[in-house]
């Protein structure tokens, strides 16, 4: 075998081991995505539900407040009627002991305002507890769904502290494949995967043929390029999306990896 020929011979190996190589660490980079999507929804909707607890706390809190001025309130009109009513018997026994009619009439007016200022404080009291009511079931209400909130809270976060525990492992190892692999890539190459890597919504940096088209953007690969893909000899991205093609010939070699 000439010099030339298995320099050549080795070049396409070359571009294949990368080829296997870019899309073996591709699979591997793509498992610790999933795993850290799964993860990091739940971390969202813990947060969620903290937040919702702690607003509802906030409202209970208020609400309590808001009842106990209410209550305080009534109270104040209770005593107040209290006094009025003993204010009333005072000016009572006085009448029994004026002089004149002047000094009678006097203590009838202060007697039937006193008794109008009782009528008001029992209205009030009478609002204030009707309003007292609707707080009180307001407030209930609202405890009830703090407490529907901490249940569903707890549940997320066992749920979440048990995928943590599953897929630490996982990852952490995943972690040391996808090292291993970007060895065996040039660093010019592994800037370019990293680049369309960071790129893509879906993290998608090296995909293989489907149904004639780029497993990526799903655009349609010419024959003559798909041609040229399968011969390994250089390494060929999608016109369209720029993400590095590979066949299933490359997808076989990877899954062996």
């Amino acid at each position: 075998m000439s010099t030339k020929k298995k320099a050549a011979e080795d070049r396409d190996l070359d571009v294949e081991q990368k080829l296997v190589s870019l899309y073996a660490l591709q699979q591997v980079d793509s498992a610790i995505d999933r795993i850290r999507t799964l993860r990091g929804e739940l971390p969202l909707e813990v947060q969620d539900l903290e937040d919702d607890v702690a607003g509802f706390t906030a409202r209970i809190e208020k609400m309590t407040a808001d009842i106990a001025e209410i209550q305080q309130n009534i109270s104040e009109r209770k005593a107040a009627i209290t006094d009025l009513k003993a204010q009333i018997k005072k000016y009572e026994k006085q009448q029994k002991d004026v002089k004149n009619n002047r000094e009678f009439d006097a203590l009838s007016k202060e007697i039937e305002y006193q008794g109008l200022e009782i009528q008001l404080h029992e209205k009030r009291i009478k609002e204030a507890n009707a309003t007292l009511e609707k707080r009180n079931a307001d407030l209930e209400r609202v405890q009830n769904a703090k407490e529907e909130r901490e249940k569903d809270l707890e549940m997320k976060k066992s749920e979440l502290d048990e995928i943590v525990s599953e897929t630490e492992r996982e990852e952490q190892d995943l972690l040391k494949q996808s090292e291993a692999h970007k060895k065996n890539v040039d660093a010019r190459w592994l800037h370019t995967y990293t680049r369309i890597r960071n790129n893509a919504h879906n993290g998608l940096a090296v995909v293989p043929i489907e149904r004639d088209a780029c497993g990526g953007c799903f655009s349609k690969i010419p024959p003559q390029r798909q041609i040229d893909i399968k011969m390994h000899k250089k390494i060929i991205a999608c016109e369209y999306c720029g993400r590095i093609l590979v066949d299933d010939a490359i997808k076989e070699k990877a899954a062996d990896k």
